[in-house]
């Protein structure tokens, strides 16, 4: 294949990725999200997981809005146990103009931008819903590694309601932030 096939068919797949990023209209998304207010330390109470975190533990998402509407994010977990190999992941979220700040392009690997929806985010910015469309993973985060069953129980009914399969959330624990060997 010649080079400019290749750079034609990758630009494509990049724009294709970009057109599946917006939520149909019916899908829960918050209707505004104040993102100078999301950015911060996030602990990942549950998940439906990606492969790749499905024996997570002490996972952490961090985001820093770099420019307006590109965020730098950290992720990192322990891979099986509080005493786990530390592993990290550095994707770069673009929010999305059309989304008000709750939808946002997850860039893990160049081209290809994932959808990221903001489906949930209390009034305080203590408790969120990270969700896609396809229903395949989602993320229940808080910005305390731990939340009251009740709080907890509320958010996993979204799911519930939004249309996930429940019975593949992962509740992923979680040390206390002085019992942790996260560095």
């Amino acid at each position: 294949m010649t080079l400019f096939k290749k750079l034609v068919a990758l630009t494509t797949l990049a724009m294709l990725a970009a057109c599946s990023l917006m939520p149909a209209q019916d899908f829960p998304r918050e209707d505004s999200v104040n993102v100078d207010r999301y950015m911060g330390k996030w602990y990942v109470i549950a998940h439906i997981p990606p492969g790749k975190t499905k024996n997570a533990y002490n996972s952490i998402e961090t985001y820093t809005q770099t420019k307006p509407g590109v965020v730098d994010t950290i992720f990192t977990w322990r891979e099986g146990s509080f005493d786990g190999k530390r592993k990290r992941l550095n994707p770069t979220g673009y929010v999305l103009d059309e989304g008000n700040g709750a939808v946002w392009g997850m860039q893990i690997y160049w081209p290809l931008r994932l959808q990221y929806v903001i489906s949930y985010v209390d009034d305080d910015y203590d408790t969120t819903i990270v969700a896609r469309e396809k229903r395949d993973v989602a993320w229940v985060m808080a910005r305390t590694p731990q939340i009251d069953d009740a709080t907890y129980d509320a958010l996993v009914q979204k799911l519930d309601d939004y249309g996930y399969d429940i019975s593949e959330l992962r509740k992923v624990p979680q040390q206390p932030p002085d019992e942790r060997n996260d560095g």
